[in-house]
């Protein structure tokens, strides 16, 4: 017989109490952050869906790691378990640990990207694309066409466009593109996956072009259980020997250990090229560490090592993409359109079409994610026109090509009743959608302005 109720496939050995609020206390603690949900206090937040990046629970085995841990500076024996872990999982010769991903993202593309080169991917993310955008380079997103279709239902939405890739190739010169660089799962584009078949192409065109390929592999776990589950030919493989398929079809990567490390800190930079290794470690001694911590503690080295051994369980990555398939169900029968299919870390609210009377440079999709919180306490993240717009001539940001709103599941953090409430939450906005009005900017840095962004809300006549 199969159940259908989603049950955790741990059990729970310590608990953290929450601070339940009232409205209007929420709207008090919003206005003191200047409208953006990364400035409140994590005590006024109920249920933080903001990320899922470091916000995970580590378990039994990776908290007896810890205690593992030696903390030498310089050649610890928790680095050596470590390197010879992410070596076994990705076959890379040369493991650099940092603090978390983007400063793996900052060191590669320090060493390799050159002012006026062009780094494809399918879509970068947030720092991916400042960190390339810093070096005077363009970060040039190529989506395969059916990644603009939100409803549709393709099971492979993250994968990159290869015709695209082969003409940017041609346009710009291999002397023009450092690296091509492919996001597992697509972060931007809805948390899709990109199929097994799209990366071998891609890698065939790499290799025609004599271009190195990177990974920004954060969430390569969960990439690999969508191709088990959905790709053609795959299903009787595990997960594992699929990661280990994909990490060795590129040439290096880059790793927020902060998502399918489960840790609450680290990254890596990983690869086969021994020069450019030893320009990065030269690098890395500037600005985090000794090579063989790299910025973290022995015993967050030997906890990271046995997340990446956790983290391609069936058990747990059935648990994890099944329950993200579930909160969007909810969302849908409340009326809000999501990405469909659901990601793997995260459910995407289509603010676009949930508040078509908010135009793009009011930021509806900051609005929906404020009144989520609002309603029901639950902080989620913008990402759409405060994050990726940029300023136009008429003084008004070009809009980005979607309005979305992520809610990020932290990893074995929340349970099924937490999962409801938000559900409910969601439903609740649903209800006044057509009463909620935009935002404007009132004070933004030049890089990364999201996160740090001062807003204020426009009254219904502005």
């Amino acid at each position: 017989m199969v159940y259908r109720t989603i049950i955790e496939p741990f059990r729970i050995k310590s608990v953290e109490p929450l601070r339940f609020s009232t409205r209007s206390d929420r709207e008090r603690a919003l206005a003191s952050a200047g409208w953006n949900l990364f400035g409140l206090q994590a005590e006024d937040v109920l249920i933080d869906l903001l990320t899922d990046s470091g916000t995970g629970a580590m378990s039994s085995e990776q908290w007896a790691a810890v205690m593992r841990g030696d903390e030498s500076y310089a050649g610890s024996a928790s680095f050596e378990r470590f390197e010879a872990t992410v070596r076994d999982l990705t076959g890379y010769a040369y493991v650099i640990p940092t603090h978390q991903g983007r400063a793996a993202e900052r060191i590669l593309f320090s060493e390799t990207v050159r002012t006026g080169d062009v780094v494809p991917n399918n879509t970068h993310f947030d720092t991916t694309r400042a960190n390339v955008e810093y070096q005077q380079a363009e970060a040039r997103d190529l989506p395969c066409r059916e990644a603009a279709d939100l409803d549709s239902e393709a099971p492979f939405k993250g994968d990159l466009d290869v015709e695209a890739l082969q003409r940017t190739l041609d346009e710009v010169g291999r002397e023009h593109v450092p690296l091509v660089m492919v996001t597992i799962t697509n972060n931007s584009g809805g948390g899709q996956p990109v199929s097994l078949a799209n990366l071998r192409a891609v890698r065939a065109v790499c290799d025609e072009h004599e271009v190195p390929l990177f990974l920004d592999a954060a969430r390569f776990a969960e990439n690999a259980w969508f191709i088990v589950d959905r790709e053609p030919g795959q299903h009787d493989r595990s997960p594992r020997a699929v990661a280990e398929e994909l990490f060795r079809l590129a040439d290096g990567c880059t790793l927020s250990l902060k998502k399918d490390g489960l840790g609450n800190i680290g990254g890596l930079l990983a690869m086969n090229d021994p020069d450019l290794a030893e320009r990065c470690r030269n690098l890395l001694i500037l600005t985090e560490g000794f090579p063989t911590y790299g910025g973290l503690a022995g015993r967050d080295l030997d906890a990271l090592a046995q997340g990446l051994i956790e983290v391609t369980d069936p058990a747990y990555l059935r648990y994890r993409i099944r329950t993200a398939a579930y909160l969007a169900e909810r969302a849908q029968e409340a009326g809000v359109p999501t990405v469909r299919p659901a990601g793997g870390h995260a459910v995407y609210l289509d603010a676009k079409r949930l508040l078509p009377h908010i135009p793009p440079h009011e930021y509806p999709a900051q609005a929906l994610a404020c009144e989520l919180y609002l309603e029901g306490g639950v902080r989620g993240v913008e990402i759409g026109t405060l994050m990726f717009g940029r300023a136009g001539v008429d003084g008004h940001d070009s809009p980005a090509p979607h309005e979305l709103v992520r809610l990020a599941l932290p990893r074995r953090v929340y349970t099924q009743s937490h999962v409801d409430y938000v559900g409910e939450v969601i439903a609740g906005v649903r209800a006044r959608a057509d009463a909620l009005r935009g935002y404007r900017i009132v004070e933004q840095p030049r890089w990364l302005r999201h996160f740090t962004a001062r807003l204020e809300p426009l009254s219904a006549t502005t």
